[in-house]
């Protein structure tokens, strides 16, 4: 695992004491010594690393990583380039075109976004090759609690986006006034027809970072 550099390591840095991280760390080293795990152990904070606290806007709160082979790279729902775009970001692309207009791109490296303080967070950050949520439960959760709770307690405005069951039962640590939550099915195939399609919540998010006097998200995904 590399280190967090940035503010969050300062935010964070009480957290890296508690017991229940010290046996999360030694629970993931050994499963990445002996199993197929992913995202790359490098990868693992990247949604920490690439959207430092002071810069996060909009946080997309996802479940576990990708469990395909060579999709997760530490962002929730991105893949690198290269990777064949997951059917969860095909139906983000779509509800993008249908919100703002955003064609759909020939890739699904979100990066952009975070650099842009999108905070792309997963609930829980590894998993094992070929098995969702195969590492939840093992104290990820209380880390990734912890890291929502500080964002809960900026002092400007932020939009949570939550969707699906998993990010929607994190709303009880954001009572923040001055944050937008926003909620909707989670885009799978299996649930963006019951309301993640249609929900604007791009739309939404920039109207809201707007009457903030915040500089709003540029959301398309260009074209590799």
């Amino acid at each position: 695992m590399s280190a967090i550099t940035n503010d969050w390591a300062v935010y964070l840095k009480e957290e890296f004491k508690k017991p229940y991280y010290y046996k999360l760390y030694k629970t993931v080293m050994n499963e990445y010594q002996t199993k197929l795990i992913y995202p790359p152990a490098d990868d693992i904070f990247n949604a920490f690393h690439f959207t430092p606290v002071k810069d996060v806007k909009v946080v997309i709160l996802g479940q576990d990583p990708y469990h395909g082979d060579g999709q997760a790279h530490g962002l929730s729902f991105s893949v690198k380039p290269g990777v064949e775009a997951p059917p969860s970001l095909v139906n983000i692309y779509k509800e993008l075109n249908e919100d703002l207009g955003c064609y759909i791109p020939n890739n699904g490296y979100l990066k952009k976004w975070a650099d842009q303080g999108v905070m792309m967070l997963n609930t829980v950050l590894t998993v094992q090759a070929h098995r969702a949520n195969s590492h939840r439960g093992i104290g990820w959760e209380q880390f990734t609690d912890a890291a929502i709770r500080v964002l809960n307690e900026q002092d400007r405005p932020i939009v949570f986006m939550l969707w699906g069951r998993p990010a929607q039962n994190k709303k009880v640590l954001l009572n923040n006034p001055k944050h937008l939550i926003l909620e909707a099915p989670h885009p799978s195939p299996l649930s963006a027809y019951r309301g993640f399609f249609g929900c604007r919540h791009f739309s939404k998010a920039n109207h809201f970072l707007e009457e903030n006097g915040l500089t709003p998200i540029d959301w398309q995904i260009e074209n590799i």
